[in-house]
């Protein structure tokens, strides 16, 4: 054997690498085409084209439009991953534990929100979409209740602080704060923070 013929474990090693490539380069085209155009407009033929791969190796990589979404998801969320609910339960006093949550989930949405802005839109036009989206609305739930530990109203006043602070934290408060009213995060947190006071 020359150093030109290489050993059998290396080229099966070199094709699993080629095929992990490929694979990462569909992904990433995906999460391109969700975040500016939206999955319910993203083709599988745009897909491989912007990968510069043919439809016949997107399909050896993932058969349907469900395994690519899921493989579009996983690798999104990666890299733009929702805060951290221990650290929030960690913190002792409410209200600095809603502060802390209100400049997290602010700065995520300024940085994620072209994205939910499409998955939001298509959640209500694609059931696939709308099926792997419910896992991130169901997460606000287990967010709200994180928020409200430690608060000691009842009856009404504990239903108006809970309704505010789910509203506090949501994509939909923000975007109207944010982008139509053009306030800053931390004066649309501010606000918000008042709106949860003036609520118990």
């Amino acid at each position: 054997m020359t150093d030109e013929q290489p050993t059998r474990p290396y080229r099966m090693r070199r094709r699993a690498e080629l095929q992990d490539e490929t694979r990462r380069r569909i992904t990433e085209s995906a999460v391109a085409l969700h975040g500016t155009l939206g999955p319910s407009r993203t083709s599988l033929s745009a897909v491989a084209d912007h990968a510069g791969v043919r439809r016949s190796t997107l399909y050896r990589h993932f058969p349907d439009e469900a395994a690519l979404f899921d493989a579009c998801s996983q690798h999104w969320a990666a890299d733009n991953p929702l805060p951290d609910l221990g650290a929030w339960a960690a913190i002792d006093t409410p209200d600095e534990r809603l502060d802390v949550a209100l400049g997290e989930m602010y700065a995520y949405y300024r940085r994620a929100g072209q994205m939910l802005d499409n998955l939001l839109r298509d959640a209500s036009i694609s059931p696939l979409v709308a099926e792997r989206f419910g896992p991130w609305q169901g997460w606000f739930e287990v967010a709200r209740d994180t928020l409200m530990h430690g608060r000691r109203q009842r009856g009404a006043p504990r239903r108006r602080t809970q309704a505010a602070i789910g509203h506090a934290i949501s994509f939909h408060a923000w975007t109207s704060l944010a982008r139509e009213q053009g306030l800053s995060d931390d004066e649309a947190a501010a606000l918000m923070r008042t709106l949860v006071a003036a609520a118990g």
